[in-house]
């Protein structure tokens, strides 16, 4: 059973660092060369502030108010306000358009949301109902004009800070997150105070992933907060444990923002470390790398170069997830003397249900059961079932859907797997991601997928091909690939499919690779705000194409 003695909402564990430690640095904010910084008392006084002004307009408690704004430290103090007054947050993708946007609001019953840092706000205003109340950070510099809400400083200004310090009962309602809707229509995930907090309580009894023995915990928030795996991954470890967080001013600081804070626990999906891989790789070509890896002479010298170029010279956890992360990729960064731990879940379990954090994990899984959860494979459609302690309470509105999913206590997650017999998790990938080609085969692309993705010229890859005779692969380069010549890019492409159908069975075998000139992105509806393909999207975009392509008598299509 996980300890329940001393088990407090998260926000107790806030009053707790504010009184203990007030003068250390909780939140930091880049702008340009400098960074502002808010110690635990500081931030404590501007969120007790807005809980006064959020009481003041009339907001009673278990009232939802939604956040809308790229991670910044405002984010932050505005979800610690809601925790003050007992309200229940709802935050919202910041990059969302106008449609989806009404949509989520539409499904939240939000009466008030904090608009702050965006890239773009346009006609967004129309998706806020008049009867929400709205309230705006101050301006970011480099970030779009809000035009409608309170202004946050007006407020602060006027409000005197809350002096109690509230707590809400561990069974309350804590948050609801909605999914980022790779699968459809997003669902509200209801999340109660005990979840995260338990989550905590368990890594502390069995040190599962080793958190509670990092002397100084800092942070660099940068992957969306209202995402689980950001809001439980950074949020709730460093309040919990009383570190520092960091925030990244933009795309293009990025990689000086994360030099600049050298985190000690830091959370990349793998889209980010493969960035980081392509960037190492584009210096020093991998043979070359790889040389200097294997020499005891200068292998030190060099790990430390690289770690400390990429900001991650004292990292102590180094965690993946959302997507599934390559096993050439973990292999890369264990020569760094990086070991990533990957977490497999869903916004439904509170994040991660399995973890690697043994070192000799196999690197083709996603790990074991974490502490007093289990996993185990539906025995006729080998879909992944999840029994937790920090299952959500249901999904908001809609208890049918939440039927659909929890049965007898198990969540069915929608993914195909393997067990092992020493319990580590494979994932082959969605119950729903397969196809049937017109040969009547039916293929799971994920696999096909992993292997390709080894190609460096390569940065998304959708193996597709519902209806025709063979699946296709459709591409993305990376960097690396468009700067190539087309010769050596396509005798290179050429080479990944030859080795990856000779593994493979004959209805398997990819017929054709297409390469994309337009890169897909959230912003044309291809990835997910945590960047994941939507398969869906791409049949829907490019399905017209399909057999064009498998009978074109070139195998690498440029389109």
């Amino acid at each position: 059973m996980i300890p329940t003695d001393n088990l407090k909402p998260l926000i107790a564990h806030f009053y707790h660092w504010e009184k203990v430690q007030p003068n250390k640095v909780f939140l930091r904010q880049p702008k340009g060369d400098t960074w502002h910084t808010l110690t635990y008392a500081e931030a404590g006084q501007e969120a007790r502030k807005m809980a006064t002004a959020l009481a003041t307009k009339g907001l009673q408690q278990g009232d939802h108010i939604g956040i809308l704004s790229k991670n910044c430290y405002h984010w932050i103090l505005a979800d610690l306000a809601i925790m003050m007054g007992g309200y229940i947050s709802v935050p919202f993708y910041a990059s969302l358009p106008k449609t989806q946007l009404a949509e989520v609001i539409g499904l939240s019953d939000i009466k008030a949301i904090f608009i702050g840092k965006l890239d773009k706000w346009g006609n967004r205003a129309e998706a806020i109902p008049d009867d929400v109340q709205a309230i705006k950070f101050p301006h970011y510099n480099g970030n779009a004009t809000i035009t409608v809400g309170e202004n946050w400083n007006n407020l602060i200004a006027e409000h005197p800070p809350r002096v109690d310090d509230f707590i809400p009962s561990l069974d309350d309602l804590w948050t609801i997150v909605f999914t980022s809707g790779t699968t459809g229509t997003p669902k509200g995930v209801m999340l109660a105070q005990r979840t995260p907090v338990s989550m905590m309580a368990a890594e502390k009894e069995t040190n599962w992933i080793g958190l509670y023995k990092i002397p100084e915990v800092r942070c660099l928030s940068y992957l969306p907060l209202n995402h689980v795996g950001e809001r439980i991954g950074m949020e709730l470890i460093v309040i919990t444990l009383g570190g520092t967080i960091s925030f990244a001013e933009n795309l293009d600081t990025f990689a000086q923002n994360l030099r600049d804070t050298q985190p000690t626990v830091f959370f990349a999906v793998p889209r980010i470390w493969t960035k980081f891989y392509l960037g190492v790789i584009a210096k020093i070509p991998a043979p070359k790398l790889n040389f200097m890896l294997s020499n005891p002479a200068m292998a030190e010298k060099v790990k430390q170069q690289i770690k400390g170029s990429l900001g991650l010279s004292k990292v102590a956890v180094a965690a993946t997830g959302s997507a599934i992360t390559p096993a050439y990729l973990k292999d890369f960064y264990k020569k760094l003397d990086i070991h990533l731990v990957e977490a497999y879940g869903m916004t439904e379990v509170c994040g991660g249900i399995t973890n690697t954090p043994d070192l000799d994990a196999p690197q083709d899984s996603v790990g074991r059961a974490r502490p007093f959860a289990e996993v185990k494979i539906h025995p006729e459609t080998g879909e992944v079932l999840l029994k937790t302690p920090f299952l959500m309470m249901g999904y908001y509105k809609n208890p049918e859907k939440t039927a659909e999913v929890i049965k007898d206590g198990w969540m069915h997650s929608g993914d195909k797997g393997t067990i092992d017999e020493k319990g580590y998790l494979r994932i082959i990938g969605r119950v729903k991601d397969a196809f049937k080609t017109s040969k009547g085969s039916y293929i799971t692309p994920n696999p096909l997928e992993e292997v390709l993705s080894e190609n460096d010229y390569i940065e998304q890859i959708c193996v597709a091909g519902l209806g025709i005779p063979q699946p296709i692969a459709l591409v993305n380069l990376s960097e690396i690939g468009q700067a190539a010549d087309k010769a050596t890019l396509e005798a290179s492409l050429l080479e990944s499919v030859a080795n990856l159908n000779n593994q493979r069975a004959n209805f398997e075998k990819i017929s054709t690779l297409v390469v994309q000139k337009d890169a897909w992105s959230e912003e044309n509806g291809c990835l997910t705000p945590t960047m994941k393909v939507k398969r869906s999207v791409i049949d829907e975009k490019f399905g017209k194409e399909y057999l064009n392509w498998h009978q074109a008598s070139e195998k690498v299509v440029w389109f």
